[in-house]
């Protein structure tokens, strides 16, 4: 994923088939500067991470 799409999918507050590592995540914050994203995913969200933004599939 590219980090626009990755923002533009942050800031729709819209729920969005993205994976990471084969896991439906949400995308909380992007990093434009570092490439990278504060995601969580659905079953856990008080367990972020931050992970690289190509790492991320939109299905």
């Amino acid at each position: 994923m590219n980090i626009g799409r990755a923002k533009q999918i942050a800031e729709s507050g819209q729920s969005v088939n993205v994976t990471y590592e084969g896991k439906q995540i949400m995308i909380q914050h992007v990093n434009e500067e570092n490439g990278t994203a504060r995601i969580y995913a659905a079953d856990t969200p008080d367990q972020e991470h931050e992970v690289s933004v190509s790492s991320l599939c939109e299905h």
